[in-house]
């Protein structure tokens, strides 16, 4: 082998000049590549080192010591760990290259890199990481500078080699012998063995041997003679023989196998036991240090908040100084101590599993904050006088802990979006579900007219207390009720939606202007203060955030109250039951916005779309199918009060007050839906008015008022309701002293108020009419525009046992229903619609002067038709009797003085007696204007039946006289000026008709016939 060879395998620490692979012993090390730079543009790999650089034991010299299955690596400068800039620019090469990021001190190899005395030194490595930004001068600077420090070295070796040439001659020659011994007796060996062998040498040689008896067998001779030579290759100083030392090694392993299978249990016992000692005074040293993972631990599990704040504080303090530590010591050029390093590695140990516990607890409050979304059913106080809410615990928490992002924003963000989906899936519930129950409502049986009249005479029944619950039927309240309680959870300001809105907006005023973070921590070091502050644009957000809000709201209830009934309701059930293939999974609504159990939805008994059959309430989302005007009205007032006192909360929000396009969004959510309000009442008025004919029940008022039925009354409480509960609709009168709904409710428009006008004429109209057609029409007939059984029902309850007895008149007889409806119209044009029209004017500030002359000519018309269709009949009957006893030929006396009233007078003053017995017993108050008027029929019937006669005889003019004058003296009582103006002309007819000879006898024929007219009504007294 070559001295060049030799070189090679000494320089890559090779054990054949030529190998077939790599190494293996090369890839296993954890030093990096060497011929990699770590300067700048390897950062991260130097952060590695420098990381974990404090973990590597130490041994007491300094150096680090090779690791668990790694060779010691062959220094070639170990005595070298430092040295001065070769260019002059530091008096500490380490110092500089520790200064750029290089972690010379934990890697030696890598710091020979750099030093110029080391045999691995690379001039391209050093130049481009110690000095890659001087300058060219610079650069030439500190090559005077290195030719100058040579000269030195090498004038300073010159004179050692000068003072000491005698000992290097010496090391020289000793070296030079010991070299040449080695090589002689590697050649010799060699040369041995490249000897050839001869068969016939051998064959002649072992015979001269045997045959001279100098062995006494084959291999004797050949024994003695290589046995010198064996043990001087034994002892050469040759690879083969690992230079001398392969006789000594076999005894020597099995001498250290013996001692340390004897004092080995005994020298490890006692190194156990020092480690042991050890061990026990670091956890000594650091027990709360290693109690606090388990501490920590049993805070999180019991969400004992405070005491882990404090806890991690202290760790994260004890986790600092160390660090700190480390920096000093690695800044200022020395060696970590034992003791250094085992506070350096168990802090970081701790750390790692506390931290690993508290960013769990982080994500585990995270997760709390962003998904705790109180409900409060009153209304909150402000943030510093209420009580502290979970979420400002958890936001202390978090605080405290330390995170990048912002938790108060974020539980701001979160409850932004919580509510704004909250009132968006709320108003699409809430109408489909009103629309499910209309449509449930409407497949049902339509109302009996018995029904109808029951329900309105509970409703209308004068009561100290007002019940709510008689104003209609169970399911229409019921439903009702239902909607003003789903929109009272989404509009109201106490236990609703909109409260919780302004409760969100007060509690981030507070958290904008400062005020809630007085109290909230600011974490380790101060590191959270920058939380405590909301950015500008943040703010905004938040109020455009809060706007977005409220403009929902309103545009869902004036959604409600505006648009046409849903036709789809397919969206509140799954698409496996009946939702059309059409509806996504993620429409489904699940959550019900009606809190009574009465309101569950049947996904299996879905109702079908209600018939369009032209009742007023199919175009009204928000009207009860068959619902009444009383209940409309009542409950649509207690909404509209309910709408309008929260956009008068809405108003008082500050971002509302910076805009005036939002006050007049809200005035119009409250025109809008009071317009609609007013429309839907006015229809069912309307309806109800045509119906008003159901509430005559054909029985006498109480209270002395026997003239007159229930009716009036009945009326007179309905109209007065509705224009009542119409006057709370129109001003919204019970919002009125709630805050700011004097901003956002305006007077009612003049075209509102005219529909209101128009619509309570035209109840007068068609609520006398039905008293007209209930008077006039035979009740057969009336039953049959009912209907089938539903008359037979109306009829029974007409005539209940409830109702029998002097109370209750025979509703068959036509005549009787006429006097009872002539009396009743009587009450209402005297009384009843006089009042209605003064509460009408005092309700709405305005004057009925042309309605009310209009109204009074009405019901006068209305009466005289129904007076006249009375008494047709009976004056037909007397304009018969008369005419015919007058222009009878029997009617004239043959001779002489009459002594007796012809049968016609009789028979026509009968049919006034039973006249007379009808009225007087059943509407006593009509008695004398209906006889009255019969006198003057009758009188005027007399009158055109004289007229047909020519001429009358003395005996023809004083029948004459004593027929009239026994009517008119029987009936004297109802005795007019205009049936004695008709006597007048009766007796100049008379006059005309006869001669003066004639005139002349009755004059003195006039005392004996009052005599006989004396005494025909004596006669007469009992029939009469």
């Amino acid at each position: 082998m070559t001295d060049y060879q030799r070189s090679v395998l000494s320089h890559y620490k090779l054990s054949n000049p030529f190998p077939g692979e790599w190494p293996a012993e090369k890839d296993q090390t954890d030093e990096p590549s060497l011929d990699v730079p770590l300067g700048a543009g390897n950062t991260k790999l130097a952060a590695q080192y420098r990381r974990f650089s404090v973990l590597d034991y130490l041994g007491s010299d300094g150096q680090t010591l090779p690791r668990l299955g790694q060779e010691t690596p062959q220094r070639d400068n170990a005595g070298r760990t430092d040295e001065p800039d070769p260019l002059g620019a530091s008096e500490s090469l380490v110092r500089l290259l520790r200064q750029r990021g290089l972690p010379v001190n934990s890697y030696a190899q890598l710091r020979n890199r750099y030093l110029l005395t080391s045999t691995t030194y690379s001039p391209a490595l050093y130049l481009s990481q110690v000095h890659s930004n001087v300058s060219t001068q610079r650069l030439l600077q500190g090559l005077d500078y290195l030719s100058r420090s040579m000269d030195q070295i090498s004038s300073s070796l010159k004179a050692l080699v000068e003072s000491n040439f005698e000992r290097f001659v010496k090391v020289k020659a000793t070296l030079d012998n010991v070299y040449n011994e080695m090589r002689m007796k590697e050649e010799q060996a060699e040369s041995e063995k490249r000897q050839p062998h001869s068969r016939h040498t051998s064959r002649a040689s072992n015979h001269f041997r045997n045959a001279n008896g100098s062995g006494s067998g084959p291999n004797t001779g050949s024994a003695s003679n290589t046995a010198p030579t064996n043990n001087k290759q034994k002892n050469a100083l040759i690879k083969e023989s690992e230079y001398g030392v392969q006789g000594i090694k076999a005894p020597i392993l099995d001498v250290s196998a013996k001692a340390q299978d004897l004092w080995g249990p005994a020298m490890g016992g006692l190194e156990r036991g020092e480690s042991m000692k050890a061990i026990s005074s670091i956890l000594e040293r650091y027990r709360m240090l290693f109690e606090s993972s388990r501490v920590i631990a049993d805070f999180i599990k019991r969400r004992d908040y405070n005491s882990l704040v404090e806890e991690y504080g202290r760790v994260k303090r004890s986790v600092d100084d160390s660090k700190n530590m480390a920096k000093t010591v690695m800044n200022s050029g020395d060696r970590l101590t034992d003791a250094q390093i085992y506070q350096i590695t168990i802090n970081a140990q701790i750390w790692l599993d506390i931290d690993q516990q508290v960013e769990e607890l982080k994500r585990d409050v995270w997760r709390r904050l962003v998904g705790k979304q109180p409900r409060s059913n009153t209304k909150s106080l402000s943030v510093s006088e209420s009580k502290p809410e979970e979420y400002m615990e958890l936001i202390s928490v978090l605080l405290e802990l330390g995170v990048e992002d912002n938790p108060i924003w974020m539980w701001l963000l979160s409850r932004y979006d919580y509510l704004k989906n909250r009132i968006t899936a709320m108003s699409e519930r809430f109408k489909l579900e009103v629309e499910y129950f209309r449509r449930r409502l409407a497949a049902g049986d339509k109302p009996s007219p018995s029904l109808m009249a029951s329900q309105f005479r509970l409703a209308l029944r004068q009561e100290s207390e007002f019940r709510p619950s008689n104003l209609d039927s169970v399911d229409v309240l019921h439903l009702w009720e239902g909607i003003y309680a789903s929109l009272k959870i989404l509009v109201a300001s106490q236990g609703g939606i909109l409260g919780e809105v302004i409760e969100f907006w007060e509690v981030a005023q507070s958290f904008i202007l400062g005020k809630t973070q007085r109290t909230l921590p600011v974490g380790l070091d101060g590191q959270s203060r920058r939380h405590h502050r909301l950015s500008a644009d943040g703010v905004k957000d938040l109020q455009h955030g809060v706007l977005e809000m409220i403009n929902l709201i309103r545009d869902s209830v004036l959604s409600f109250f505006l648009d046409p009934p849903p036709t789809d309701i397919s969206a509140l059930f799954p698409q496996t039951t009946t939702g059309p293939p059409t509806t996504p999974k993620s429409a489904v609504l699940t959550q019900s916005a009606f809190r009574d159990p009465r309101f569950d939805v049947d996904a299996n008994n879905v109702p079908p779309p209600s018939p369009k059959v032209g009742d007023f309430w199919e175009k009204f989302t928000f009207w009860p199918p068959y619902s009444n005007s009383l209940s409309g009205v009542h409950y649509l007032g207690r909404i509209l009060e309910l709408i309008s006192t929260a956009a008068g909360e809405m108003v008082t929000i500050a971002p509302m007050d910076q805009t005036n396009t939002s006050l007049e969004r809200l005035r119009s959510l409250v025109g809008g839906v009071r317009d609609r309000c007013v429309q839907a009442i006015c229809a069912a008025w309307n309806h109800d008015a045509e119906n008003c004919k159901i509430l005559e029940d054909w029985t006498r008022a109480s209270g002395g008022k026997n003239d007159v039925t229930n009716m009036p009354s009945y009326f007179m409480t309905f109209e007065s309701n509705v224009l009542s509960g119409m006057q709370k609709n129109l001003y919204v009168s019970g919002a009125m002293s709630k805050s700011g709904t004097d901003e956002v409710v305006l007077p009612p428009p003049a075209k509102l108020l005219q529909l209101v006008r128009s619509q309570f004429v035209t109840s007068l109209y068609k609520a006398l009419s039905g008293m007209v057609e209930n008077a006039e029409k035979p009740l057969r007939s009336f039953d049959d525009e009912w209907g089938g059984s539903g008359s037979e029902e109306f009829l029974s309850s007409l005539i209940s046992s409830d109702m029998a007895g002097t109370s209750t008149v025979n509703p068959h007889d036509r005549n009787i229903r006429m006097l009872l409806t002539l009396s009743n119209l009587q009450v209402l044009r005297t009384t009843v619609v006089p009042q209605l029209i003064s509460q009408f004017e005092n309700f709405f500030s305005v004057k009925l002067t042309e309605e009310s002359k209009t109204i009074r000519d009405v019901l006068g018309q209305i009466d005289a038709r129904l007076f006249h269709s009375y008494t047709r009949p009976t004056v037909i009957n007397l304009s018969r009797v008369i005419r015919a006893g007058i222009l009878a030929p029997s009617w004239a006396p043959s001779g002489g003085r009459p002594s007796e009233v012809r049968p016609y007078v009789y028979e026509a003053l009968l049919s006034l007696v039973l006249v007379h017995t009808q009225v007087s017993t059943t509407t006593a108050s009509l008695t004398p204007q209906i006889l009255s008027y019969l006198l003057e029929q009758t009188s005027k019937e007399l009158l055109e039946a004289f007229r047909q006669r020519p001429k009358f005889s003395l005996a023809a003019l004083m029948q004459a006289t004593l027929d009239v004058e026994f009517v008119a003296q029987t009936l004297r009582e109802y005795t007019t000026d205009k049936a004695s103006e008709i006597q007048s002309q009766i007796y100049l007819e008379l006059d005309r008709r006869t001669d003066n000879d004639a005139r002349m006898k009755l004059q003195s024929e006039l005392p004996e016939m009052r005599n006989i007219l004396k005494t025909l009504k004596e006669n007469s007294r009992a029939e009469l």
